[in-house]
């Protein structure tokens, strides 16, 4: 089985500020800080530092090459990613006294994809090969219809949530990993709970995860209901602690290790991550995830 990242590759621009910059407001920052990043990205670092082989696809533009180092540098293969004319995607992200974050997207060349180079890319892959997707490119509906019609396991964080998710038919997915915002938008509910029995009862076949911030985190499918708190820590950075628990969940997904025991490394992964600067430079190894537990 081959792992596929299909997915969007940034460069952050970090500030650490006192807090949000509110309307009208000129805010000096206390730092500024320049990372990798890109849920995609992300995402692929987090599968690779958890033990697993991954390809990553998408695109960078002409200042791309920071972006390529970072996967490369992390064990991810690139050879599908793919070279535009103008800008790379790029965030700003304000990063406050308590860790919180507030992220402004530029998607530049993640918004650059086709179907042509959809269908190249998954040419190389086959019928039980796993696809990987969030919502940061462009034609996503077209990444799970394409995906799902060659037999790969779809797996979809639909984040950031717009309009978009409403074009997903998720009959098509296998691996729904949302947070409770996603989830009341999918569901039409807000209890946790609920959340889950709607989106089972409309799709049966789901695996789904369903982080809940400081309350840890749900997993449900049609035969199983797990609970998983959270590891407390100082928050230092939550960027990229959702796509940290993503990258560890596959991992346990696809190497057969027990659900109880996936969400404990999902939680402590990601408790490890949002202690440090940075989205894919804080994302920890695996050995040192399971001697954090063994110290517990």
């Amino acid at each position: 089985m081959k792992i596929l990242s299909f997915g969007s590759m940034n460069i952050d621009y970090v500030y650490q500020v006192p807090h949000m910059v509110r309307p009208g407001e000129t805010l000096a920052s206390l730092g500024m800080e320049t990372f990798v990043g890109g849920k995609g990205l992300n995402q692929s670092i987090a599968l690779a530092k958890a033990g697993l082989s991954v390809y990553h696809a998408g695109m960078v533009g002409e200042d791309g090459g920071i972006l390529l180092d970072a996967l490369t540098k992390n064990g991810v293969d690139t050879r599908f990613v793919a070279k535009k004319e103008g800008k790379s995607g790029h965030t700003i992200i304000q990063v406050d006294e308590d860790g919180q974050n507030s992220i402004l997207l530029y998607g530049g060349a993640n918004h650059a994809l086709t179907e042509k180079e959809i269908d190249e890319v998954l040419s190389h892959f086959s019928k039980g090969d796993l696809l990987i997707l969030q919502n940061e490119l462009n034609l996503l509906p077209q990444l799970v219809k394409k995906g799902w019609e060659k037999g790969l396991t779809v797996v979809l964080n639909p984040s950031p949530f717009n309009e978009v998710i409403g074009q997903c038919d998720l009959r098509q997915v296998s691996v729904l990993l949302i947070n409770e915002i996603e989830g009341k938008e999918i569901s039409g509910r807000e209890d946790p709970k609920e959340i889950l029995d709607v989106l089972l009862e409309q799709y049966p076949h789901l695996k789904i995860v369903l982080t809940l911030g400081s309350l840890g985190a749900d997993y449900a499918d049609q035969k199983t209901r797990l609970h998983q708190d959270i590891f407390p820590v100082k928050t230092v950075d939550t960027t990229g602690a959702g796509d940290t628990f993503t990258g560890y969940f596959i991992h346990g997904l696809v190497s057969g290790v027990p659900m109880e025991e996936t969400l404990r490394r999902c939680a402590k992964a990601s408790s490890i991550a949002v202690s440090r600067e940075g989205a894919s430079p804080s994302i920890p190894y695996m050995e040192e995830v399971l001697r954090s537990l063994e110290e517990k």
